[in-house]
Parts: structure tokens; C-alpha cells; sequence
């Protein structure tokens, strides 16, 4: 592994230090801390011009992960602001998915570095001979922003048009979408996964091969140490310190990677749903759970929780949507109302539990993003947010169209059929993305 020179001036860490680094990524569930401040932001509209304002007041660091940053207005308006930030002296670093950016790969990071950002390419694509490396259905598809580890933005807004998609071209109506913008102490979490994706994408490999290789290596303490240093975040003792701090606002961020976070997401999503006492609704574009996470939601609607899917009616990926409806029997059949949003593409992936338990981030509910791809949640306990939330899916439910067995329109039998045929096509996908365990 070659040190750069940056890492080259940064002396051994000691051992409490490693602890300290250590203490995020060990973690396999949620780490919630007080005295944080959110705000809800709907579509680029309202995100956009809050990560341009923190970019021009920005004086050290500015790191941006995306999976799509595409090259239309709101796009080249992104890279202006980050293209200034850095020609003032800003460390400005951003990474972005090499298959969900691909057609403008070139065109962005030759702006970019011109301007002086380092830019950085995860998992990229060069012909189909890239299709046959291990790993290259796991793709980035966090959307995260931080900004002199004092501000956050995390959710499920790439950096493109709310009205434009790229494989749909325009619309009137902005696509459904979310992110929250953070202060406090759960930023030092957010700006750790942002280095530490960071170096992922430069080595180009799995922190698993990573490993192998520390200990393969003839000198696996200092060579560990230097991996250690590149994941260092210089506040994780304000985050050690708020971990027992009980005063609003309570936040977690929770990511799912493949070291010991796995499947840290879905379990936040069955824990809330398993203590739900009278709300559950989930908003996302790519529904088709686990069976744990099937069976928590029967449990509650069993137990007299109103639940409640806010699914796409407006379809971008069919057999993304072929996948849901296989579950449309099933879920109907335990008295858990299915809506279908119909005014524009819904792209949000929220949810809400209760009155105290509130979700934004890029992770949808299926295979992809629960076991595969590299995903980003903030999961805040606050009762105003969690009620600003619970308003924002209400008008989205009261403008859809609500699914019943009257509607599915296929007789039994060929919802069985599909349902058997969904069924087979996720398993055989996961066994090529090399995910592991239970489904």
C-alpha cells in the first residue's frame, strides 16, 4: 500500500488513538447521540442551496459522496460551488459510483481536478470485462456531505434535477425525495464513513482483500496503523462523549458496509418496527424485504400497529416494481395498507415509527441495498422531526392511489407464479453480488 505524502506527515497513532478509531466501524448497531440539530429537506429544491451555502462558507474540509452527479444545471451548479471552494485553499474531496455515474464520468472529473478537487472513482467501469471482477455489483449509493466537520447532509438525493431522469428524461412534477442536513456530534460519524470511502475507492478493493493483506504483510502493525490513520476522524471524543448524553436531538447514523455493519440498517428498521405501538409507515421506491423484516411488519399489524407502504406508482425499473407487487398478497393479507404514488417518481426512502422514531437515507428495503450496495441512514428520535415527517407522508399517502385485492387486477394463480418467480430471480442475484446469510 503506497502512503501518500499527506499520510506521510501524520505521526503513529497510539494505542488509545487506534481504539478510538476503531470505535465506529466495530459497531454492528446503531449509536445514538444528544444535543444534535436536524432539518428536514425535501428534493434538491430545498437541498441544494443549503449544501452550496455550507460549501462557500466552508475553511478546511468539504468531502461529497453520491452515486449519480450528473452533468445538467443543478449538476454543473454543485461542481461551480466545489470548484470555488477549492481554488480558496478547501481540501475538497468527492467521490462518486462508476456505474451510476458513468456517462459523465470523464466530462466531471475533468472539471473537477482542474479546479483542484480530488476526485475519486469507486468501483469504475471500463467494458464489460469489469462486469467480471468480484464486487462489482456492490456499488456506493450513500449520498452524504459534510463540511468542516461541522455540517452533515445525508438522504437519498442524488446530485441531478428533481425533474430530470436519466433514463425518463423530464417531468413537471419534482421527483418524492429527502435528505436531512445535521449538526452535533453525529458528523464526526458521517465525515469517518466519508473518509474511510474515501480510501476504499482509492484502494480499489474490499476492506476484506485489505485485511488479508495486513496479514499477509511482513510488517502488519505499522502497515495496519497507516489504514488506521487514513480513517481517523479528529472528533471521535465529542462522539465518545455525547454516546450517554440524553438531550435533544437523539441521532444515529447507521451505514451498511461489508466489514462488521452488514446489516446494521435492517436491524435499526426490525427493532423500531418490533417495539411499534400504533404507526409504522415506510416510504421507498424498492420494496422486497427479508423475511425477518416481512415478519416484523406482520407482527405489528397483528398486534393493532396501523402499517402503512407508501410504494412507487410511477414506475422507473419494472422488475423493481414486478418485486413488490409479488408481496402485494401477502402483505394486504395481514391488513397492511399498500398506496402506490402516482403524481411523480418516488424516490424517497423514509420511514416513521410511533411518535419518537424517524428514518432518511439512501437505503431502500430490498436485497440490493440491505446486503449488497454501501448505503447511509440518519435515524433521529425527536418528536417534532419524526411529526414534520409523519406530515410529509401523509399528503404523499393522500395523493395516491391505495392498492386492495380488488385492484390487483392478475387472477391468483398468476400472482403466485410471479411471486415464485421474484422469489427465484432475487436468490439467484444475490448468490452473484456474494451476498451472505439469510434473505
Amino acid at each position: 500500500m503506497a502512503v501518500s505524502p499527506d499520510e506521510a506527515r501524520i505521526p503513529d497513532a497510539t494505542p488509545e488513538q487506534d481504539r478510538h478509531v476503531l470505535a465506529w466501524y466495530v459497531q454492528a448497531r446503531a449509536l445514538f447521540t444528544g444535543s444534535n440539530q436536524v432539518r428536514l429537506l425535501r428534493g434538491g429544491d430545498q437541498l441544494f442551496p443549503a449544501m452550496h451555502e455550507a460549501i462557500a462558507r466552508a475553511r478546511h474540509r468539504v468531502w461529497l459522496l453520491t452515486y449519480i452527479f450528473h452533468d445538467d444545471v443543478a449538476g454543473q451548479a454543485m461542481m461551480a460551488a466545489l470548484a470555488q471552494a477549492a481554488r480558496r485553499g478547501v481540501r475538497v474531496s468527492v467521490v462518486v459510483d462508476g456505474f451510476g455515474s458513468g456517462p459523465v464520468l470523464a466530462r466531471l472529473g475533468r472539471a473537477l481536478t482542474e479546479a483542484g478537487v480530488r476526485f475519486s472513482v469507486f468501483r469504475p467501469l471500463q467494458g464489460w470485462r469489469s462486469w467480471l471482477q468480484p464486487g462489482q455489483l456492490r456499488r456506493l449509493h450513500q449520498k452524504l456531505c459534510v463540511v468542516d466537520a461541522d455540517v452533515g447532509f445525508v438522504g437519498g438525493i442524488n446530485i441531478i434535477d428533481d425533474r430530470l431522469d436519466i433514463h425518463h428524461g423530464w417531468s413537471d412534477a419534482p421527483r418524492l425525495d429527502y435528505a436531512v442536513e445535521a449538526r452535533g456530534p453525529v458528523v464526526a460519524m458521517m465525515e469517518q464513513t466519508a473518509r474511510a470511502l474515501w480510501t476504499r475507492s482509492r484502494l480499489g478493493r474490499d476492506w476484506r482483500d485489505e485485511l488479508v493483506e495486513l496479514a499477509r504483510s511482513s510488517h502488519p502493525v505499522a502497515r495496519a496503523r497507516r489504514l488506521l490513520r487514513r480513517l481517523r476522524t479528529t472528533r471521535w471524543q465529542v462522539v465518545e462523549q455525547a454516546l450517554g448524553d440524553p438531550r435533544p436531538v437523539r441521532v444515529a447514523f447507521v451505514v451498511r458496509d461489508n466489514l462488521r455493519q452488514r446489516r446494521t440498517i435492517e436491524r435499526a428498521y426490525i427493532e423500531a418496527i418490533r417495539g411499534a405501538r400504533w404507526r409504522v409507515d415506510l416510504v421507498c421506491p424498492y420494496f422486497y424485504p427479508g423475511r425477518a423484516f416481512r415478519r416484523a411488519l406482520r407482527h405489528a399489524a397483528q398486534r393493532g400497529v396501523q402499517v402503512r407502504l407508501l410504494l412507487q406508482g410511477k414506475v422507473d425499473y419494472r422488475m423493481a416494481a414486478l418485486a413488490a407487487q409479488a408481496l402485494y398478497d401477502e402483505m394486504l393479507g395481514h391488513r397492511i395498507r399498500i398506496f402506490e404514488y402516482t403524481p411523480a417518481f418516488l424516490h424517497a426512502k423514509v420511514a416513521v415509527v410511533d411518535e419518537d422514531w424517524a428514518t432518511v437515507g439512501s437505503s431502500n428495503i430490498d436485497p440490493l441495498s440491505l446486503l449488497v450496495n454501501l448505503e447511509g441512514n440518519v435515524i433521529v428520535q425527536d418528536r417534532h422531526f419524526v411529526q414534520e415527517l409523519a406530515g410529509e407522508i401523509d399528503q404523499a399517502v393522500a395523493a395516491s392511489r391505495e392498492v386492495t385485492v380488488q385492484t390487483l387486477g392478475l387472477p391468483a394463480w398468476r400472482r403466485y407464479l410471479r411471486r415464485g418467480f421474484v422469489a427465484w430471480m432475487a436468490r439467484l442475484f444475490m448468490r452473484v453480488a456474494g451476498a451472505t446469510g439469510r434473505y
